[in-house]
């Protein structure tokens, strides 16, 4: 019975940790690399009749070319064309909409050195976070351990080896997010 309790709370901490790390790939999808991206403008909020809403529930996006995002909101009335210009404008894309009344284009410039080294600031601090995430769970499943321990549910032995099991998945998830960051760094300096 112990080994199961372990091997369910390393299985969750697995879970969890992946969770994390695809987190982390989102929150880099969002960071634009000089090229067009529906991700880089999907989860932005828009103000809609009151409520916040994430624009791919409001807009249809694509990319007719390599530097132009093209966003046809479903509603036609002019009220939600400005409301999504506001929301593009006050995000941190550092873009002016351009609108003709039916659709909105934002046309990305091309990145300069100093843009692309801020990006990459960004990139790192969002990878951090990552870390950080995957740290947290890696805590508050040893924690939880250590209560089963402290309960006479698993001995020490169990416990040493499932800490072992969590350091292990710990080391293996902040290595993925290393790796995606080193991706998403090379793609930011050479756009």
């Amino acid at each position: 019975m112990a080994d199961t309790l372990v091997d369910t709370a390393v299985e969750d901490c697995k879970e969890r940790m992946a969770r994390a790390v695809e987190h982390t790939k989102n929150e880099f999808a969002g960071i634009r690399t000089g090229r067009a991206a529906p991700a880089l403008v999907e989860k932005l909020k828009v103000e809609y009749y009151g409520a916040d809403v994430p624009l791919q529930q409001l807009a249809g996006l694509h990319v007719p070319e390599a530097r132009v995002l093209v966003i046809t909101p479903y509603d036609k009335g002019p009220a939600v064309i400005k409301a999504i210009e506001k929301a593009v404008q006050s995000s941190d894309l550092g873009i002016t909409p351009s609108n003709d009344g039916t659709v909105i284009r934002l046309n990305f410039p091309v990145l300069t050195a100093e843009r692309r080294k801020e990006l990459v600031k960004v990139a790192h601090q969002k990878a951090e976070d990552g870390r950080v995430a995957v740290r947290n769970v890696r805590r508050a499943t040893r924690k939880d351990l250590e209560g089963l321990e402290k309960d006479g549910d698993i001995s020490s032995d169990e416990l040493d080896r499932a800490e072992k099991d969590l350091d292990k998945l710990t080391h293996d998830y902040t290595a993925e997010i290393d790796r995606v960051l080193a991706h998403k760094e090379q793609e930011l300096l050479t756009s």
